[in-house]
């Protein structure tokens, strides 16, 4: 099994966390999301994982080093391709031509999700689906009353079904899914200006191959700060059972956490009170201060604060007490 990651956007959104940062490996609950993708859906499969392959932009040595890392966590090897133009799906997936072979998934890095990723591993395809109220901005499935795919629609201004495609697929013929890409490329059939994948799943699917879809129990969005941070909470709920959130080498001095919190390595906190829903990075200190609901990144200090609903990047410096606040890496903040 591969996994194939398509990740080269910025996160405009998410700025200015993602100035510095790809979105992806904006950390929730003390791991990147997108290891949080890969991570998930290896567990799922049960069995080892051959090879991850990330579809980047220019983004640094430092951030391909760490998804090298993110692979090989798992036992895997480690890909990077590079997408220079936002083309559309079937172009991002495509860049990654060389490592679409045997069965794979493919899996956009753009949220989280609770779901169980088992499946049957006869199928030719499994589309990973949620139904939500307003379709018009997702690529849509419509199915029978088997489960099975009859119809792709990539962003219907016509109600055409409210089972939206999340971005998780199961391919069991790489190779296949490879060749409908390349012809779409080939013959510069686009939708809406850009390459789809929809398009490769219909042609396949018109060429007699059958895609069952899959729910998913929850979406979670990463796509601007209040959605991380709210994310940030929901994660810290689901693992809290099943994860080690608090490295034994954190320091807590005359200090208060209310679980579910993630506390890294080297962290320290002083005469404060921490949580619940709180994260706080690698090598981070906070003294005299008291944070609820909050993602506090690696390197920083939070001196005086009070702070909720709040993301704090990496290296910051910061002393004040505005609630609900998002600040950057690098930053000095007093108030």
């Amino acid at each position: 099994m591969k996994i194939i990651i398509p990740m080269a956007g910025r996160g405009s959104r998410l700025r200015p966390h993602t100035l510095t940062v790809p979105k992806p490996l904006v950390p929730i609950a003390g791991k990147p999301i997108v290891q949080r993708i890969v991570e998930d859906l290896a567990s799922s499969y049960g069995e080892p994982i051959e090879e991850v392959a990330f579809v980047i932009g220019d983004f640094g040595s430092e951030a391909e080093k760490q998804l090298q890392a993110v692979a090989e966590k798992i036992g895997a090897k480690g890909t990077i391709y590079y997408q220079d133009q936002p083309l559309g799906t079937a172009h991002a997936i495509l860049c990654a031509k060389e490592s679409l072979s045997g069965n794979c998934f493919v899996a956009f890095a753009d949220t989280l999700f609770q779901a169980d990723f088992s499946f049957d591993r006869s199928s030719d395809g499994v589309i990973w689906v949620k139904k939500v109220d307003d379709p018009s901005a997702f690529g849509v499935v419509k199915t029978d009353e088997h489960g099975t795919i009859t119809e792709f629609v990539e962003k219907s201004p016509v109600f055409v079904s409210d089972l939206a495609i999340v971005g998780i697929y199961y391919f069991g013929d790489g190779e296949r899914l490879r060749k409908e890409l390349q012809y779409l490329v080939d013959h510069d059939i686009r939708d809406k200006g850009e390459y789809q994948l929809t398009n490769a799943l219909e042609n396949m699917k018109s060429a007699g191959m059958q895609f069952k879809a899959a729910t998913i129990e929850e979406w979670l969005d990463c796509g601007n700060k209040a959605n991380v941070v709210a994310t940030n909470q929901r994660i810290l709920e689901i693992k809290r059972d099943r994860e080690e959130l608090r490295s034994p080498d954190a320091q807590l001095e005359n200090a208060i956490v209310l679980e579910p919190c993630y506390i890294g390595p080297g962290a320290r906190i002083k005469n404060s009170v921490v949580g619940p829903y709180v994260s706080v990075g690698s090598n981070s200190t906070i003294e005299n201060s008291v944070i609820h609901n909050s993602i506090i990144q690696n390197e920083t200090r939070i001196v005086d604060a009070l702070l909720g609903n709040s993301m704090i990047g990496n290296e910051v410096d910061y002393t004040g007490r505005v609630a609900d606040i998002s600040i950057g890496d690098y930053t000095k903040f007093e108030s």
